[in-house]
């Protein structure tokens, strides 16, 4: 017996809204659109056109399950693109409707694979910009929806769809979620109603309130960060594990005693972002050495002549500034400090990686070491503080040309001539409030000595 499958009617016209389905639907040869037609787009209304397929085309026997729709519209405070519509194909053969249907199995197989081969594949389509598609396969076989896109990840026998995924993972905490895991949300009462699954990738904060999604949604496959658990139905998501993992598969640290030992830079593993404090002059501590590995593991070992340490160095700020102009970034982007993005790509294996010396673009040139003491803690600036920084940092004021402050000196009394100097030069930055409050801070030390 034939079994009906539901997909969603997908118009040709340019007008996408489900108003203008509907009567396109109803008026098929009419070469007026809706909207123009009767006046205005029509009441929403989901249009759905029910297709049969005989069940040994598909391969498995049984009633092929329904499509999900297109995930819920977006909501205010959520950007505009970051939440897709990911309607998908139900479970198939390897290569395609073309190809030999799937036998039955009598057990369900979980092919061996570990962590980084999971990451690495789903990679690849990211970019390679596989495009979406519900009822396309792409050229190793996999079907280019939602559910496909995992099915390859996990390197699984077929194509398998939202309900039927759970089978091949274990059902894990959110504690437990590292890179390779997915986050499953079917709904087994409507199918149509934003069923999804994305592959979880690591996360992105030390809160754990947001993580890098790679999923296969319109138009292309696609890794970003997105809030746990998804930016609709969170509470309906699901973490799994695959159950097919084997050793080899690297873990996910959670903090910096994770980082001391050996092999702590590898890019294997994901540690969320420490924050901006834990990099730039005067900073010592393990998230800095894992920084260098990490930057060395991606071709930065040019720049350090010892090390990577956990003591901020020129040589740390000039691999990063190289990774940062390897993706392409230039100006703010590419300062040498690490962001949150600078630190997923690193920590994920993510991104370009630096180009060999002869081609790679020559990074800004840092302030030389005799010229740039490290930053020695916003404590030396302070009322009533008296100590050669002050002395030095009045004198790199007078030598930028802002000077006009000082009556005498300047000397190794921290004063109002002091701070006023420093808040002017913060402002020459295009720096306003806080950012400007005159004091000094690591920041603003980097730049008052950059040029030397």
């Amino acid at each position: 017996m034939e079994a009906p499958v539901f997909e969603e009617f997908d118009p040709a016209s340019d007008c996408d809204c489900p108003g203008c389905a509907h009567w396109r639907l109803l008026h098929p040869h009419s070469a007026v659109s809706g909207s123009s037609r009767f006046g205005g787009h029509p009441a929403p209304r989901r249009t759905l056109v029910v297709a049969t397929a005989a069940a040994a085309t598909l391969g498995a026997g049984h009633a092929v399950p329904a499509l999900a729709a297109p995930q819920a519209p977006a909501r205010p405070g959520i950007p505009a693109g970051d939440e897709p519509e990911t309607p998908q194909g139900g479970t198939a053969p390897l290569h395609g409707p073309g190809g030999r249907p799937a036998q039955p199995e009598a057990t369900v197989r979980t092919p061996a694979t570990t962590r980084a081969e999971i990451i690495r594949r789903a990679k690849e389509w990211v970019a390679a910009q596989v495009p979406y598609s519900t009822s396309a396969y792409w050229s190793d076989g996999y079907r280019q929806d939602c559910s496909g896109f995992v099915s390859m990840a996990w390197q699984l026998p077929g194509n398998e769809w939202t309900g039927t995924l759970a089978q091949y993972g274990t059902r894990i905490s959110k504690e437990e979620l590292q890179p390779g895991d997915i986050l499953l949300f079917h709904n087994p009462d409507d199918p149509q109603k934003g069923s999804h699954v994305v592959i979880f990738g690591g996360w992105t904060d030390y809160t754990h309130t947001y993580y890098l999604a790679y999923e296969q949604t319109r138009p292309t496959a696609r890794g970003q960060a997105t809030p746990y658990a998804y930016w609709s139905h969170a509470d309906r998501y699901v973490p799994y594990r695959y159950k097919g993992l084997v050793a080899g598969s690297g873990t996910q640290a959670s903090g910096p005693q994770a980082t001391d030992g050996e092999g702590a830079g590898s890019a294997g593993s994901a540690v969320a972002y420490p924050g901006p404090s834990f990099f730039g002059p005067g900073a010592n501590n393990p998230y800095v050495t894992r920084l260098g590995r990490l930057l060395v593991a991606r071709g930065g070992a040019r720049f350090y002549v010892s090390g990577p340490g956990p003591r901020w160095s020129e040589a740390d700020r000039r691999a990063t500034q190289a990774f940062q102009q390897a993706q392409g970034w230039r100006g703010a982007q590419a300062d040498g400090l690490p962001g949150p993005q600078t630190w997923l790509l690193l920590s994920t294996g993510g991104g370009r990686d630096i180009a060999p010396a002869a081609s790679a673009p020559a990074p800004a040139p840092g302030p030389p070491a005799s010229r740039a003491p490290a930053f020695p803690g916003r404590g030396a600036f302070r009322p009533g503080a008296q100590n050669a920084y002050v002395t030095q940092l009045g004198r790199q004021l007078v030598k930028k040309g802002f000077g006009r402050y000082y009556a005498q000196g300047p000397g190794a009394r921290w004063g109002e001539a002091d701070r006023r100097a420093v808040e002017a030069f913060q402002r020459a930055q295009g720096w306003r409030g806080g950012a400007a409050d005159g004091y000094p801070g690591p920041e603003t030390w980097r730049r008052l000595f950059a040029q030397g």
